[in-house]
């Protein structure tokens, strides 16, 4: 019972800290820090995932872990649809631009799609752990 008590705890954690990230998100994006803006939207994304795979059953220790893993679970499977796939990708390599590539900028207009869709992506999400 602990086992199961403590799980839950810990996908309810993660999906508090998806929340909070996309809270700092859209900060970022008032504050025109657009690659932290973007850092926190696939955070955002990411414990969500997390979320919803430890629920499944599964964890994982690295993020190419998290994203094939939801591939081959969440999207392969139809609980999540192919362009919610699609956007996880590109949110992670923006992502990964964003933090380890120099001089990489982003326009407004696209972080602000990015936040739309992520907020969407957390709430599709959150429904298969709810």
């Amino acid at each position: 019972m602990n086992k199961v008590k403590n799980l839950r705890d810990i996908v309810r954690y993660w999906i508090e800290k998806s929340k909070d990230s996309l809270d700092a998100a859209e900060d970022e994006l008032k504050a025109n820090r657009l690659s932290f803006s973007v850092n926190r939207l696939y955070y955002a994304c990411f414990y969500t995932v997390s979320a919803v795979l430890l629920h499944k059953g599964y964890r994982f220790k690295k993020h190419s872990g998290v994203r094939s893993a939801f591939h081959q679970h969440l999207v392969k499977e139809g609980l999540i649809s192919q362009d919610d796939g699609k956007f996880y990708d590109v949110i992670f390599e923006a992502r990964q631009r964003g933090d380890y590539i120099e001089l990489v900028s982003f326009k407004k207009e696209k972080v602000e799609e990015w936040l739309n869709k992520a907020e969407i992506f957390v709430r599709t999400l959150k429904k298969l752990v709810d």
